[in-house]
């Protein structure tokens, strides 16, 4: 792939209908020069994210096209899974890649958010390197309360109503969060206990909200379909704060409870930078095998 490049990794709340994952991955690369590099769907989670990457100017058109079809074919009102969300396509990120800046990256997300509203009539929040206000920087903010809380309070609070659109959210399809920011690698770590409330502590102590590692966000979430808990993260500077730190400083926390980890995973494609150190944590990885790292996988395309 020559040219600008820019990732995109939208994740949408369907985790359990392969055939929902396939229409959207259909969608997606319907618009030509854009490469679905890889996709995942977790049923406890109930969610699935799609990586593509394509040239900035079709970028946004492809990511349009996965959202309408979310609306399409996601009902929230009948979703339930684990993972806090507000919308059927929940965010949808731009990433710089090559011959683009993350400047350039928000033009294309508030382009693709006006879009979204006209064509699927989804309200977008704009978020970090998008964001029009600072306090739609860290995505957790306008996710609060969720889809059900958060569709009631627009109704009543304008500062939670929709950067475009709106001000009510789409009935069945909410609304999704639209921004630009740097590679992020969702990391999860899977321990080997029933005990949510362990990886719920372990999650307060390692994020940075709590005072904990610098770019780490973290929940304690629990796995009923294995019989485990979880603790899942997304690392928003693995350069700063790189995953092996990330995997010590949950080994150790999960140590006090004597509860052992069972495995790890990497939701979506990591960059090879983020394998310095990665003895310890990477033999944990489900199913990791060379085509999930990123610059391998678009190398083949």
């Amino acid at each position: 792939m020559a040219g600008t490049i820019v990732e995109c990794v939208p994740n949408f709340s369907e985790g359990r209908d392969p055939a929902v994952l396939d229409a959207l991955a259909a969608a997606i690369g319907s618009v030509e020069g854009i490469k679905i590099l890889d996709q995942t769907r977790d049923p406890d989670h109930n969610r699935s994210v799609i990586t593509f990457a394509g040239p900035k100017e079709t970028i946004g058109e492809a990511a349009v096209r996965g959202v309408t079809q979310a609306a399409a074919l996601i009902d929230l009102n009948r979703h339930r899974g684990v993972h806090p969300r507000i919308g059927a396509a929940d965010v949808v990120p731009f990433v710089p890649v090559a011959g683009v800046t993350l400047e350039d990256c928000a033009r294309i997300a508030e382009s693709a958010g006006e879009q979204i509203w006209q064509r699927a009539r989804v309200p977008v929040y704009l978020y970090e390197g998008a964001a029009r206000r600072p306090d739609r920087v860290n995505l957790e903010n306008i996710r609060r309360g969720r889809f059900e809380g958060l569709r009631q309070e627009v109704r009543t609070n304008p500062a939670r109503r929709p950067d475009i659109g709106g001000p009510d959210l789409n009935p069945t399809a909410g609304a999704t969060a639209v921004g630009a920011r740097k590679f992020l690698i969702a990391f999860n770590i899977n321990l080997d206990t029933t005990d949510v409330q362990i990886a719920r502590q372990i999650a307060i102590r390692i994020r940075t909200s709590s005072g904990g590692l610098p770019f780490v966000k973290a929940l304690g979430v629990p796995l009923a379909s294995r019989g485990l808990v979880q603790v899942t993260m997304n690392l928003t500077d693995f350069e700063r704060t790189p995953v092996y730190r990330v995997f010590q400083q949950v080994r150790s926390e999960a140590g006090l409870y004597g509860v052992r980890i069972a495995s790890s995973e990497i939701v979506g494609l990591l960059p090879r930078r983020a394998l310095e150190g990665s003895e310890g944590w990477l033999p944990t990885v489900e199913k990791f095998h060379e085509g999930m790292i990123f610059e391998n996988r678009l190398a083949a395309c």
